[in-house]
């Protein structure tokens, strides 16, 4: 499955998922797990080559080893350990071939039903408590035709496999006056580490937990300056939105705020796992001032203050 073939027009909240499941011991439909993740981070997807084990001087259990892959070698992570079901081992599981944050990485599942295009408003945030917990790793929850399909947060569950993956490089850049910034982002632990990298770079900080939340955030700012005679700048300086969030995504939210006579002034960052060179077009096409790859925290804040100096 080529990413080229999937193509949907940015702002208009929609997405594309590919569904697939996870058999837990048991091998009825009752005992089938139903997952979703963005096309866009799917390159394809392959057989397995059915892994007795998992590597046993592995860091953490869900890591099956490796697999050559053309010209690259694949790690590859069973998700049912990581999502603690106990997965029933059947002939022709396979392997999502995924890619995002500049990484390739395959996802072991029992397969995959189909694609579906839906609107990111038909996907029901995790409450705030289940959101919160540590070990979770499901961002929403999308009721397709019978069954309620989980979406993954991928990156979280690479993140905590590979510490590295969150960025720990220092902030090199700090701001001449403190700004204030507006982050948008559905991942507890995203908004935590954008928050703690920008604050070090002299950034007062506002957090949002979805587009939508967040356009009501800077339509009740807007609201405030007008009624006291000041502009929006005068009260927040720049916007950084993640793409993945349920609700309302990155991108209808970017249309927005450039389609708005005072909104439209502010600088708008898409912060994502998403922004790939086949991707970029899309945040281009909604107004986008900038767009960043995760975790690159010391670009983000260089990159802001330019914006906002500018």
């Amino acid at each position: 499955m080529a990413q080229a073939e999937i193509l949907l027009k940015a702002g208009t909240n929609e997405l594309e998922i590919i569904e697939f499941y996870i058999d837990e011991d048991g091998g009825t439909a009752e005992n089938r797990n139903y997952f979703g993740v963005n096309v866009a981070k799917v390159l394809e997807v392959i057989e397995s080559p059915n892994f007795d084990r998992a590597v046993k001087s592995a860091v953490d259990p869900c890591f099956l080893g490796t697999i050559p892959l053309r010209e690259k070698i694949l790690p590859v992570l069973d998700l049912s350990v990581w999502l603690d079901l106990s997965r029933k081992t059947t002939a022709h599981e396979v392997i999502l071939v995924t890619e995002f944050n500049n990484r390739v990485t395959g996802f072991l599942a029992s397969g995959v039903t189909q694609i579906h295009r839906i609107s990111w408003s038909d996907i029901e945030a995790p409450s705030r408590y289940l959101s919160e917990m540590d070990t979770n790793c499901i961002n929403g929850i999308a009721r397709i035709e019978d069954r309620f399909v989980q979406m993954l947060d991928l990156e979280k569950i690479l993140a905590e496999f590979d510490p590295a993956f969150q960025g720990h490089d220092d902030i090199t850049v700090r701001a001449p006056k403190q700004y204030t910034a507006l982050i948008v982002d559905d991942s507890t632990v995203m908004r935590h580490l954008i928050k703690e990298k920008l604050t070090q770079a002299n950034f007062n900080i506002k957090v949002a937990d979805n587009g939508e939340e967040a356009w009501q955030k800077l339509s009740a700012l807007r609201d405030e300056a007008e009624a006291d005679g000041k502009t929006v700048a005068d009260l927040i300086d720049i916007v950084v939105s993640d793409i993945e969030m349920p609700v309302m995504d990155g991108y209808s939210l970017t249309k927005r705020i450039k389609d708005d006579a005072e909104l439209g002034k502010l600088p708008v960052v898409l912060f994502s796992s998403l922004i790939t060179r086949e991707q970029r077009h899309r945040g281009d096409s909604v107004g986008a001032d900038d767009q960043i790859t995760k975790p690159e925290f010391d670009a983000l804040a260089s990159r802001l203050v330019a914006l906002i100096e500018r």
